[in-house]
């Protein structure tokens, strides 16, 4: 049988279908890669806010896995909303990679650095740590990333440390930024294989049962926080307990909070977050 295999079309996108392929390969199905440009993708310089909310990376896949232009859709499960859109379902999270953040460029965060990061999540962690750092906007695929930094003589960037490994790219890891410092994206690290409902079976042979457990409570918590890709939250679930925070984009204020229940822990988040702006 063969499967269409869908993902954004750069060579960190590419590299991760290839993943999901070997998945299918072993199921005996022959391969054919549908590369899709999405709206986050076009355009690669306004801010976040300008061009949509979370999910701007995966919308187009989406659809065309609806209009069933391809059988299987491959994303970085960070990319992806917190809900399933309808009429889809991830039949398979693969085994999870490393899901720290890296900085790029340095070995540690220093006082006055400038850092590059178009993320409001990494952005308002940066700024609650060191607080003198000058945080500034940062888009486009890794490789263009790491670029504009030496064009604009940045002292570092961040970007997420599994990307940077499947690009055979680890060597420019200063540092794995600890979990403690830093809290990931929900998902981070994770790739998710999504079919239509009903489909699961085309890919479940891949699915690692705990990256699933993992990841859909960190979704979970994001999606009752009701926070989206511009809101600076994070979670992040390492076996045993799920640890989440909301903050200030501009790092005066973070509340961080670990516990059981997803629905729990958002409430509590949304609680603290609540006195911090009355107050």
């Amino acid at each position: 049988m063969l499967v269409r295999v869908g993902s954004r079309g750069s060579r960190l996108a590419l590299t991760q279908a290839e993943l999901a392929a070997a998945v299918l390969r072993r199921a005996g199905h022959e391969i054919a890669f549908v590369p899709i440009t999405t709206s986050g993708d076009r355009d690669r310089s306004s801010p976040f806010g300008q061009i949509g909310e979370r999910g701007v990376f995966v919308k187009e896949i989406e659809e065309a896995l609806l209009a069933r232009r391809i059988d299987v859709a491959v994303h970085s499960a960070k990319d992806m909303t917190s809900t399933d859109t309808d009429g889809l379902a991830v039949g398979a999270y693969l085994e999870r990679d490393d899901p720290r953040d890296a900085l790029v460029g340095a070995d540690e965060v220093r006082p006055g650095m400038r850092i590059g990061t178009a993320s409001v999540r990494r952005k308002a962690q940066l700024l609650a740590f060191e607080p003198t750092v000058s945080v500034e906007p940062l888009r486009g695929n890794v490789e263009t990333r790491m670029r504009k930094a030496r064009e604009r003589g940045l002292d570092a960037l961040v970007l997420a440390a599994c990307g940077l490994d499947r690009l055979g790219l680890d060597a420019e890891i200063g540092l794995r930024i600890p979990i403690e410092t830093m809290l990931p994206e929900a998902a981070q690290g994770a790739l998710a294989l999504q079919v239509r409902a009903g489909e699961e079976e085309l890919v479940e042979s891949g699915d690692s049962v705990e990256t699933r457990t993992r990841v859909e409570a960190e979704r979970a918590c994001v999606a009752a926080l009701g926070a989206g890709c511009l809101a600076p939250v994070a979670a992040h679930h390492d076996g045993e307990r799920l640890e989440a925070l909301i903050a200030a984009e501009d790092g005066s204020w973070v509340e961080r909070r670990s516990g059981t229940d997803p629905t729990a822990l958002a409430s509590a988040l949304l609680a603290a977050s609540q006195e911090r702006v009355i107050a």
